[in-house]
């Protein structure tokens, strides 16, 4: 995990400090942005080995938006991405499926998806699962 980043993408200061400690904790250096433009930025920058996203940022669609690009750039298509939201599950996925068609290329499903408050101990197993599925 040596220099391994992570980017935490949120609006809310309390939550990506929240999340970035989580992060920080396992060993992974945490990169944050606070909306979709600043992420992509940042990612281009210093690629991350995992991107942690929300989904709701200040443009309504600003984390959709930031995911459809981040699935759709050739650098960073195969970063793993777990969108964080208070949005229900079933409501994100059921927008993305009726995105793609409208919206340019297809865009696949995220490799996770966490409502929010996040559970830190649940956060840390899915960033787990995630990066030992990529080796």
């Amino acid at each position: 995990m040596d220099n391994q980043k992570i980017l935490v993408v949120d609006d809310e200061p309390d939550m990506r400090i929240f999340v970035s400690t989580v992060v920080e904790t396992m060993g992974f250096v945490s990169i944050t942005a606070e909306n979709g433009t600043k992420a992509l930025e940042k990612a281009r920058a210093a690629v991350p080995v995992l991107v942690i996203l929300d989904v709701m940022m200040p443009k309504i669609e600003d984390g959709i938006w930031a995911y459809q690009q981040f699935k759709t750039d050739e650098k960073l298509a195969h970063i793993p991405i777990i969108m964080l939201s208070a949005i229900a599950r079933k409501t994100f996925f059921h927008y993305i499926r009726m995105l793609s068609p409208q919206k340019g290329p297809h865009v696949p499903e995220p490799e996770a998806y966490m409502e929010k408050p996040p559970d830190a101990a649940e956060l840390i197993k899915m960033i787990e699962n995630l990066l030992a599925n990529k080796t």
